[in-house]
């Protein structure tokens, strides 16, 4: 079920929100370093991760399921925020280059109908990034923050459920060492909790931060059995009789 979407707008103008905007955003750029001349799909709530990306991707449009509601996005310029159906997106096939889905899959209804519509407007070797509450963490259990309501997902169900959507995983992280708190304290600290945390207990971060590529076209399995009899497929009109005698 989403939260609506003016929880989340509060949430991320607290400091921990502010704080998770750096620490995850970090983890997306470290994988997209450079948009420039690529189009770019938010969908669920990413405008807090896409707007590092506002003054260089050739277009960025941030698609919120009408079960949340939508906002406009960004604030301080012309709105590229759009009230969507996640299972039926308004957008043409192959027609961006990039997708990242934050706030999404762990919300929706059917993930694999969503994921399926992503796959269709991304462009052919088109990349999406998905980050989900991770199932060995703390975050899933707090409710501190929006990943604490969602889905939680281990790594191997979220690489299955991506691969089943034909998407090849081309990039696994983690992000959120920190426990999940709203001290101020421990806020302050949060880039030493993160860089001790990918260190020590890479397992239990609170987020999971995975990159996938679109794949076209789905390899079939080769069996190595012999086949000793060949049936050949005959067609027969409606009405017609097979030569058989009863």
């Amino acid at each position: 079920m989403f939260l609506d979407v003016a929880d989340l707008r509060t949430f991320y103008d607290l400091p921990l929100g502010r704080m998770l905007r750096v620490l995850v955003g970090a983890r997306i750029r470290a994988l997209w370093p450079n948009m420039e001349q690529l189009s770019l799909l938010g969908v669920g709530y990413p405008g807090p991760y896409l707007r590092p990306y506002l003054g260089e991707a050739e277009r960025t449009i941030a698609a919120m399921p009408a079960a949340q509601g939508v906002v406009a996005w960004p604030r301080e310029r012309r709105n590229s925020a759009v009230l969507v159906r996640e299972t039926e997106l308004p957008f043409a096939d192959n027609m961006f280059d990039r997708a990242l889905i934050v706030h999404g899959i762990d919300h929706c209804g059917d993930p694999a109908e969503m994921l399926r519509e992503i796959w269709r407007v991304l462009a052919p070797s088109g990349r999406m990034i998905v980050v989900v509450a991770n199932r060995r963490g703390l975050w899933a259990r707090a409710e501190t923050s929006p990943f604490g309501y969602a889905r939680p997902y281990s790594r191997g169900q979220l690489e299955a459920l991506l691969k089943d959507c034909q998407f090849q995983i081309t990039a696994n992280d983690e992000a959120l060492f920190l426990p999940p708190t709203r001290s101020r304290l421990i806020l302050r600290s949060a880039r030493t909790w993160e860089r001790i945390g990918r260190r020590v207990w890479p397992a239990f971060a609170g987020l999971l931060v995975l990159e996938a590529q679109k794949q076209v076209y789905r390899g079939l399995p080769v069996t190595t059995k012999r086949v000793g009899r060949v049936l050949r497929p005959v067609f027969l009109p409606d009405g017609a009789t097979t030569g058989l005698k009863g």
